[in-house]
Protein backbone atom coordinates (compact mmCIF):
# COMPACT_ATOMS: atom_id res chain seq x y z
CA UNK A 1 0.00 0.00 0.00
CA UNK A 2 3.05 2.05 -0.61
CA UNK A 3 1.28 3.94 -3.87
CA UNK A 4 -1.12 6.29 -1.60
CA UNK A 5 0.76 9.66 -0.50
CA UNK A 6 -2.34 12.01 -1.07
CA UNK A 7 -5.54 11.02 1.00
CA UNK A 8 -8.91 12.32 1.09
CA UNK A 9 -11.26 11.27 3.69
CA UNK A 10 -15.16 11.78 2.74
CA UNK A 11 -16.35 13.29 6.48
CA UNK A 12 -20.33 13.63 5.74
CA UNK A 13 -22.60 14.12 7.98
CA UNK A 14 -24.34 11.45 8.57
CA UNK A 15 -21.71 8.93 7.70
CA UNK A 16 -19.81 6.50 9.82
CA UNK A 17 -16.86 8.29 9.85
CA UNK A 18 -14.70 6.74 12.92
CA UNK A 19 -13.52 3.86 10.82
CA UNK A 20 -12.27 5.54 7.74
CA UNK A 21 -10.61 7.82 10.41
CA UNK A 22 -8.51 4.89 11.90
CA UNK A 23 -8.12 3.72 8.57
CA UNK A 24 -6.71 7.11 6.95
CA UNK A 25 -4.47 7.38 10.37
CA UNK A 26 -3.33 4.05 9.81
CA UNK A 27 -2.22 4.54 5.95
CA UNK A 28 -1.48 7.60 5.67
CA UNK A 29 1.57 6.94 8.46
CA UNK A 30 2.63 3.85 6.65
CA UNK A 31 2.74 5.61 3.62
CA UNK A 32 4.19 9.19 4.95
CA UNK A 33 1.29 10.56 3.58
CA UNK A 34 -1.30 13.82 3.95
CA UNK A 35 -4.40 13.47 4.36
CA UNK A 36 -7.47 16.20 3.33
CA UNK A 37 -10.93 15.96 4.99
CA UNK A 38 -14.05 16.44 2.85
CA UNK A 39 -17.15 18.03 4.06
CA UNK A 40 -20.01 19.16 1.26
CA UNK A 41 -23.14 20.73 1.97
CA UNK A 42 -25.65 19.38 -0.70
CA UNK A 43 -26.75 23.25 -1.21
CA UNK A 44 -25.23 25.29 -3.99
CA UNK A 45 -23.44 28.32 -2.63
CA UNK A 46 -26.45 30.91 -1.94
CA UNK A 47 -29.27 28.54 -2.13
CA UNK A 48 -29.18 28.93 2.13
CA UNK A 49 -28.74 32.23 2.02
CA UNK A 50 -31.51 32.63 -0.49
CA UNK A 51 -33.37 30.38 1.78
CA UNK A 52 -32.99 32.31 5.15
CA UNK A 53 -33.46 35.93 3.87
CA UNK A 54 -36.92 34.81 2.86
CA UNK A 55 -37.76 35.15 6.84
CA UNK A 56 -38.31 38.68 8.54
CA UNK A 57 -35.48 40.00 10.29
CA UNK A 58 -32.70 37.43 9.32
CA UNK A 59 -29.40 37.98 7.73
CA UNK A 60 -29.31 35.59 5.23
CA UNK A 61 -25.96 35.71 4.26
CA UNK A 62 -24.54 35.94 7.92
CA UNK A 63 -26.83 32.60 8.90
CA UNK A 64 -24.82 30.62 5.82
CA UNK A 65 -21.66 31.75 6.59
CA UNK A 66 -22.21 30.61 10.07
CA UNK A 67 -23.69 27.13 9.08
CA UNK A 68 -20.39 26.51 6.82
CA UNK A 69 -18.59 27.44 10.10
CA UNK A 70 -20.48 25.16 12.42
CA UNK A 71 -19.18 22.12 9.86
CA UNK A 72 -15.47 23.76 9.26
CA UNK A 73 -15.64 23.65 12.90
CA UNK A 74 -16.46 19.76 13.54
CA UNK A 75 -13.32 19.00 10.44
CA UNK A 76 -11.25 20.31 12.64
CA UNK A 77 -11.75 19.03 15.45
CA UNK A 78 -11.83 15.76 13.68
CA UNK A 79 -7.99 16.66 12.02
CA UNK A 80 -7.20 16.82 15.55
CA UNK A 81 -6.21 13.15 15.25
CA UNK A 82 -4.09 14.02 12.25
CA UNK A 83 -1.80 16.51 14.09
CA UNK A 84 -1.20 14.35 17.00
CA UNK A 85 0.28 11.76 14.79
CA UNK A 86 2.03 14.47 12.73
CA UNK A 87 0.57 13.54 10.02
CA UNK A 88 -0.37 16.77 7.06
CA UNK A 89 -3.33 17.47 7.70
CA UNK A 90 -6.04 19.99 5.53
CA UNK A 91 -9.91 20.35 6.02
CA UNK A 92 -12.40 21.84 3.01
CA UNK A 93 -16.01 22.62 3.36
CA UNK A 94 -17.50 22.41 -0.01
CA UNK A 95 -21.23 23.14 -1.44
CA UNK A 96 -22.64 21.50 -4.05
CA UNK A 97 -23.34 17.92 -5.27
CA UNK A 98 -21.75 15.64 -3.15
CA UNK A 99 -19.88 13.17 -5.67
CA UNK A 100 -19.27 15.98 -8.28
CA UNK A 101 -17.41 18.10 -5.35
CA UNK A 102 -15.30 14.68 -4.34
CA UNK A 103 -14.19 13.90 -7.62
CA UNK A 104 -13.30 17.65 -8.47
CA UNK A 105 -11.19 17.90 -5.51
CA UNK A 106 -9.60 14.61 -6.35
CA UNK A 107 -8.94 15.38 -10.01
CA UNK A 108 -7.58 18.97 -8.98
CA UNK A 109 -5.53 18.21 -5.93
CA UNK A 110 -4.24 14.94 -7.20
CA UNK A 111 -5.79 12.76 -4.65
CA UNK A 112 -4.75 8.97 -4.97
CA UNK A 113 -7.53 7.27 -2.39
CA UNK A 114 -10.90 8.46 -1.60
CA UNK A 115 -11.48 6.56 1.88
CA UNK A 116 -15.51 7.18 3.23
CA UNK A 117 -17.47 5.43 6.08
CA UNK A 118 -20.70 3.70 5.33
CA UNK A 119 -24.08 5.29 6.18
CA UNK A 120 -24.99 4.98 9.75
CA UNK A 121 -28.89 4.48 8.86
CA UNK A 122 -27.62 1.60 5.98
CA UNK A 123 -31.74 0.95 6.17
CA UNK A 124 -31.59 0.98 2.02
CA UNK A 125 -29.12 -0.79 0.91
CA UNK A 126 -24.88 -0.71 2.08
CA UNK A 127 -24.03 1.99 -0.05
CA UNK A 128 -25.21 5.28 -0.31
CA UNK A 129 -25.95 6.84 -3.74
CA UNK A 130 -22.93 9.19 -3.15
CA UNK A 131 -20.91 5.77 -2.55
CA UNK A 132 -22.02 4.30 -6.18
CA UNK A 133 -21.63 7.77 -7.96
CA UNK A 134 -17.76 7.33 -6.72
CA UNK A 135 -17.31 4.23 -7.56
CA UNK A 136 -18.68 4.51 -11.24
CA UNK A 137 -16.82 8.23 -11.68
CA UNK A 138 -13.94 8.62 -9.16
CA UNK A 139 -10.58 7.98 -11.12
CA UNK A 140 -8.63 6.95 -8.11
CA UNK A 141 -9.53 4.00 -5.84
CA UNK A 142 -12.18 4.63 -3.72
CA UNK A 143 -12.26 2.77 -0.37
CA UNK A 144 -15.78 2.65 1.33
CA UNK A 145 -14.99 1.15 4.82
CA UNK A 146 -17.74 -0.68 7.36
CA UNK A 147 -18.84 0.81 10.55
CA UNK A 148 -16.99 -0.85 13.28
CA UNK A 149 -14.74 -2.06 11.06
CA UNK A 150 -10.64 -3.28 12.80
CA UNK A 151 -7.98 -0.77 11.64
CA UNK A 152 -6.64 -4.03 10.04
CA UNK A 153 -8.47 -6.16 7.78
CA UNK A 154 -8.43 -9.91 8.56
CA UNK A 155 -9.97 -11.29 5.34
CA UNK A 156 -9.22 -10.36 1.84
CA UNK A 157 -11.65 -11.16 -1.38
CA UNK A 158 -9.42 -10.45 -4.77
CA UNK A 159 -12.47 -10.75 -7.65
CA UNK A 160 -10.72 -11.04 -10.95
CA UNK A 161 -11.53 -11.80 -14.39
CA UNK A 162 -7.89 -12.39 -16.20
CA UNK A 163 -7.29 -11.53 -19.64
CA UNK A 164 -4.18 -11.69 -21.11
CA UNK A 165 -5.33 -10.85 -24.78
CA UNK A 166 -6.96 -7.15 -23.08
CA UNK A 167 -4.79 -4.78 -22.45
CA UNK A 168 -7.25 -2.78 -19.98
CA UNK A 169 -8.68 -5.69 -18.47
CA UNK A 170 -5.34 -7.28 -17.67
CA UNK A 171 -3.91 -3.44 -16.55
CA UNK A 172 -7.20 -3.88 -13.81
CA UNK A 173 -6.68 -7.20 -12.73
CA UNK A 174 -2.95 -6.59 -12.13
CA UNK A 175 -3.69 -3.52 -10.28
CA UNK A 176 -6.69 -5.31 -7.94
CA UNK A 177 -3.90 -7.87 -7.18
CA UNK A 178 -1.45 -5.94 -6.32
CA UNK A 179 -3.76 -4.04 -3.92
CA UNK A 180 -5.12 -6.65 -2.42
CA UNK A 181 -1.67 -8.60 -1.41
CA UNK A 182 -0.05 -5.87 -0.61
CA UNK A 183 -2.69 -4.78 2.32
CA UNK A 184 -2.72 -8.58 3.23
CA UNK A 185 0.75 -8.38 3.78
CA UNK A 186 0.73 -5.44 5.70
CA UNK A 187 -2.08 -6.29 7.68
CA UNK A 188 -1.30 -9.98 8.05
CA UNK A 189 -4.56 -11.20 6.48
CA UNK A 190 -5.57 -14.06 4.50
CA UNK A 191 -6.46 -13.52 1.51
CA UNK A 192 -8.66 -15.31 -1.20
CA UNK A 193 -8.42 -14.80 -5.15
CA UNK A 194 -12.01 -15.57 -6.67
CA UNK A 195 -12.33 -16.13 -10.49
CA UNK A 196 -15.59 -16.61 -11.65
CA UNK A 197 -16.14 -18.38 -14.91
CA UNK A 198 -19.05 -19.79 -16.49
CA UNK A 199 -20.04 -20.33 -20.70
CA UNK A 200 -22.39 -17.56 -22.23
CA UNK A 201 -25.67 -19.01 -23.27
CA UNK A 202 -25.00 -22.03 -21.64
CA UNK A 203 -28.16 -23.39 -21.13
CA UNK A 204 -29.35 -22.85 -24.82
CA UNK A 205 -26.48 -25.27 -26.05
CA UNK A 206 -28.64 -28.51 -25.63
CA UNK A 207 -31.61 -26.67 -27.72
CA UNK A 208 -33.00 -28.79 -30.59
CA UNK A 209 -32.12 -26.20 -32.97
CA UNK A 210 -28.20 -25.99 -32.54
CA UNK A 211 -27.82 -29.37 -33.09
CA UNK A 212 -25.11 -29.61 -30.92
CA UNK A 213 -24.26 -33.16 -28.86
CA UNK A 214 -24.31 -33.62 -25.25
CA UNK A 215 -20.24 -34.43 -25.94
CA UNK A 216 -19.77 -31.37 -28.18
CA UNK A 217 -21.68 -29.10 -25.45
CA UNK A 218 -19.41 -30.36 -22.34
CA UNK A 219 -16.08 -30.06 -24.83
CA UNK A 220 -16.92 -26.43 -25.35
CA UNK A 221 -17.72 -25.90 -21.11
CA UNK A 222 -14.44 -28.05 -20.63
CA UNK A 223 -12.41 -25.69 -23.36
CA UNK A 224 -13.65 -22.58 -21.22
CA UNK A 225 -12.81 -24.28 -18.03
CA UNK A 226 -9.34 -24.64 -18.95
CA UNK A 227 -8.76 -22.12 -20.64
CA UNK A 228 -10.32 -19.63 -18.03
CA UNK A 229 -7.89 -21.70 -15.35
CA UNK A 230 -5.07 -21.04 -17.86
CA UNK A 231 -5.56 -16.88 -17.98
CA UNK A 232 -5.98 -17.26 -13.77
CA UNK A 233 -2.86 -19.18 -13.55
CA UNK A 234 -0.95 -16.40 -15.46
CA UNK A 235 -1.81 -14.00 -13.51
CA UNK A 236 -1.04 -15.45 -10.41
CA UNK A 237 2.23 -16.19 -11.40
CA UNK A 238 3.31 -12.59 -11.83
CA UNK A 239 2.44 -12.21 -7.51
CA UNK A 240 4.26 -15.81 -6.30
CA UNK A 241 7.09 -14.39 -4.59
CA UNK A 242 3.97 -11.61 -2.66
CA UNK A 243 1.65 -14.30 -2.00
CA UNK A 244 1.69 -16.33 1.40
CA UNK A 245 -1.99 -16.96 3.23
CA UNK A 246 -3.50 -17.49 0.43
CA UNK A 247 -6.49 -19.32 -1.33
CA UNK A 248 -6.88 -19.24 -5.15
CA UNK A 249 -10.57 -20.08 -6.09
CA UNK A 250 -11.61 -21.19 -9.69
CA UNK A 251 -15.31 -21.16 -9.75
CA UNK A 252 -18.28 -22.26 -11.90
CA UNK A 253 -21.31 -20.03 -11.47
CA UNK A 254 -22.70 -16.49 -12.04
CA UNK A 255 -20.11 -14.00 -10.18
CA UNK A 256 -23.76 -11.94 -8.87
CA UNK A 257 -24.26 -14.93 -6.78
CA UNK A 258 -20.99 -16.56 -5.82
CA UNK A 259 -19.06 -13.10 -4.54
CA UNK A 260 -22.17 -12.28 -2.03
CA UNK A 261 -21.84 -15.94 -0.73
CA UNK A 262 -18.61 -16.43 0.04
CA UNK A 263 -18.08 -12.56 1.54
CA UNK A 264 -21.04 -14.15 4.54
CA UNK A 265 -19.55 -17.75 4.34
CA UNK A 266 -16.09 -17.12 4.83
CA UNK A 267 -16.45 -14.22 6.97
CA UNK A 268 -14.83 -11.63 4.66
CA UNK A 269 -14.64 -8.36 5.59
CA UNK A 270 -12.74 -6.55 2.58
CA UNK A 271 -13.10 -7.03 -1.64
CA UNK A 272 -11.08 -5.57 -3.85
CA UNK A 273 -12.78 -5.15 -7.23
CA UNK A 274 -12.78 -3.08 -10.59
CA UNK A 275 -16.04 -1.30 -11.26
CA UNK A 276 -15.33 -0.99 -15.12
CA UNK A 277 -16.88 -3.72 -16.52
CA UNK A 278 -16.94 -2.17 -20.36
CA UNK A 279 -14.80 0.70 -21.36
CA UNK A 280 -14.35 2.87 -24.58
CA UNK A 281 -18.39 3.03 -24.67
CA UNK A 282 -19.82 7.06 -23.40
CA UNK A 283 -21.76 6.58 -20.14
CA UNK A 284 -20.68 3.41 -19.17
CA UNK A 285 -18.98 3.72 -15.85
CA UNK A 286 -19.92 0.49 -14.12
CA UNK A 287 -20.10 -3.22 -15.21
CA UNK A 288 -23.72 -4.97 -14.71
CA UNK A 289 -21.78 -7.33 -12.78
CA UNK A 290 -19.76 -4.95 -10.48
CA UNK A 291 -23.28 -3.27 -9.78
CA UNK A 292 -25.37 -5.92 -8.67
CA UNK A 293 -22.01 -7.30 -6.25
CA UNK A 294 -21.98 -4.36 -4.60
CA UNK A 295 -25.29 -3.68 -3.84
CA UNK A 296 -25.43 -7.40 -1.78
CA UNK A 297 -22.60 -7.56 -0.16
CA UNK A 298 -21.94 -5.64 3.30
CA UNK A 299 -18.42 -5.41 3.72
CA UNK A 300 -15.81 -2.85 3.27
CA UNK A 301 -15.35 -2.61 -0.67
CA UNK A 302 -12.35 -1.23 -2.34
CA UNK A 303 -12.63 0.03 -5.80
CA UNK A 304 -10.09 0.55 -9.10
CA UNK A 305 -10.49 1.37 -12.19
CA UNK A 306 -8.31 1.25 -15.16
CA UNK A 307 -5.59 3.61 -15.84
CA UNK A 308 -7.07 4.97 -19.13
CA UNK A 309 -10.20 5.20 -17.54
CA UNK A 310 -11.62 9.59 -17.56
CA UNK A 311 -14.11 10.50 -15.06
CA UNK A 312 -17.21 12.63 -16.56
CA UNK A 313 -16.62 14.92 -14.24
CA UNK A 314 -14.01 18.19 -14.51
CA UNK A 315 -11.67 19.85 -13.07
CA UNK A 316 -11.54 22.80 -11.53
CA UNK A 317 -8.64 24.67 -9.26
CA UNK A 318 -9.77 24.28 -5.48
CA UNK A 319 -7.69 25.09 -2.41
CA UNK A 320 -7.77 23.54 1.07
CA UNK A 321 -7.20 25.32 4.23
CA UNK A 322 -4.34 24.00 5.80
CA UNK A 323 -4.22 23.58 9.69
CA UNK A 324 -1.07 24.37 11.91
Amino acid sequence: MKRFKNILVVCDEGIAVDSALHRAINVAKRNEASVTLIDVLEAEPGTLRRLFTALPGVAGDKIEDQILDVHRERLEGLAQAFKDEGIPIQTAVEQGTGFVEVIKRVLSNGHDLVLKGIAENGTTGPFLSLDMHLMRKCPCPVWVIKSGQSVETKHILAAVDPDPDDATRDKLNHTIMELATSLAERDGAKLTVLNVWRVQEETVLSHSRLNISREDAQLIIETERRQSGQRLDLLMADFADKIGNVDVLHVKGIAEDVVPQLVSAEGIDTITMGTVGRTGIPGVFIGNTAETILNRVRCSVLTVKPPNFISPVAAEPIRAKTLS
